[in-house]
């Protein structure tokens, strides 16, 4: 089989939140404040992890109740703690 002889084109990232939505979001907030080249994606990065600690310690809540099923109770005490941990 021959190879191409072309290169793969380069594809973009496709944004899950646009970047204008948070420049406007962040200025709202924090005016002094600018948005570096890839801070939408670190933003986006940033609630993934959140979300994946979320279900993480979740699932923990869960199966200490020795309860089968994720409930609503399990991640609001969740959030509670990853909260309170990355505070301090």
């Amino acid at each position: 089989m021959a190879f191409s002889s072309t290169a793969p084109r380069a594809r973009k990232v496709k944004r899950r939140a646009p970047r204008g939505f948070l420049k406007r979001a962040l200025k709202l907030r924090k005016p002094h404040l600018r948005l570096e080249t890839n801070g939408d994606l670190l933003i986006h990065l940033n609630c993934l992890l959140f979300v994946h600690r979320l279900a993480e310690e979740s699932r923990i809540n869960a199966c200490e109740n020795k309860c089968g099923v994720i409930k609503k109770e399990h991640i609001l005490a969740a959030a509670k703690v990853i909260l309170k941990k990355s505070r301090g």
